[in-house]
């Protein structure tokens, strides 16, 4: 049996029950599905209800069923919950999801309310609700390094792009964008479930731990243009902000480079720039 959190009247949190209701046949959607009712505690009527993300909170979602599918394959350990909207289709893909969560023992809840907070698409059924987790970097492998991003779906992106271009392992410099937001979940399209990713106070902080590879800060007043280097061995690719860039002071780490470009632009975006530096500082590995 599932169960829907919510508020009693008084404001104290509750756990509702789940009330399965028979129904007629939605001729529409062809499915017949559970419903919640009302119950009554005390003194207070008890009101479903779910808040918005926030940053503080314990957990974060994949909005979408794509996504969630993402999130019980990569990271099923850390799944605690997977919502329903009674718009989902009865068919193979509810049979798909059905099976997944009944073999990790996840908890599945029909309901519609947590969809009007969470989620502005219409064409989202399903989201999966997942306790954050912790990752760690990699000595071996060669990293990014974000440098205060601001903007979640850049964040996401970049993840989706390093994915694709073998380099899953991310470094980001506070402040910055929650890297669990459901935006950046989205933009990464289930991504950040395969990412290894780590914050840091600072960028000493990640030198004093990582600092032994070849590092290549990308500004646009550069020693090298992006086709002159080639790593050798183990590196860090380094952007900065979406708005500033990265500070002057990273012209005298490692080799900084530059994307050239023509001059009808001032600059390449992050996530572009990001990903033309990915796929040519991996290239070589995809022509073997």
């Amino acid at each position: 049996m599932a169960f829907d959190d919510g508020w009693f009247a008084n404001g104290s949190i509750y756990i509702g029950r789940l009330v399965w209701e028979k129904r007629e046949t939605d001729g529409k959607r062809g499915m017949k599905r559970p419903s919640f009712r009302n119950v009554t505690a005390g003194k207070g009527t008890v009101m479903a209800g779910y808040k918005r993300y926030r940053k503080e909170d314990p957990v974060s979602y994949s909005l979408g069923i794509t996504l969630t599918f993402e999130l019980l394959r990569y990271k099923t350990e850390y799944v605690t919950r997977v919502f329903v909207h009674s718009g989902m289709k009865q068919g193979d893909t509810l049979d798909r999801l059905e099976s997944l969560c009944r073999q990790a023992g996840v908890e599945m809840v029909y309901t519609d309310k947590i969809f009007h907070v969470l989620s502005q698409k219409e064409n989202c059924y399903v989201i999966g609700e997942f306790q954050k987790f912790q990752g760690e970097l990699d000595r071996e492998a060669s990293h990014v390094i974000l440098v205060n991003p601001s903007n979640a779906g850049n964040l996401g992106t970049i993840m989706r792009s390093g994915l694709g271009f073998g380099l899953n392992q991310l470094a980001v410099i506070r402040p910055a964008v929650d890297a669990f937001d459901p935006k950046v979940v989205r933009a990464s399209m289930g991504a950040v479930f395969s990412t290894q990713f780590r914050y840091f106070e600072s960028f000493a902080q990640y030198l004093d731990e990582f600092g032994k590879r070849e590092l290549y800060p990308f500004m646009l007043d550069a020693e090298k243009r992006l086709q002159e280097i080639q790593p050798q061995g183990v590196f860090s690719l380094i952007f900065g902000n979406e708005a500033t860039g990265l500070p002057a002071e990273f012209a005298e780490v490692g080799t900084s480079v530059v994307i050239p470009h023509t001059e009808r632009i001032d600059s390449l975006n992050l996530p572009i720039a990001a990903s033309i530096a990915m796929y040519e500082a991996t290239k070589n590995h995809f022509f073997r």
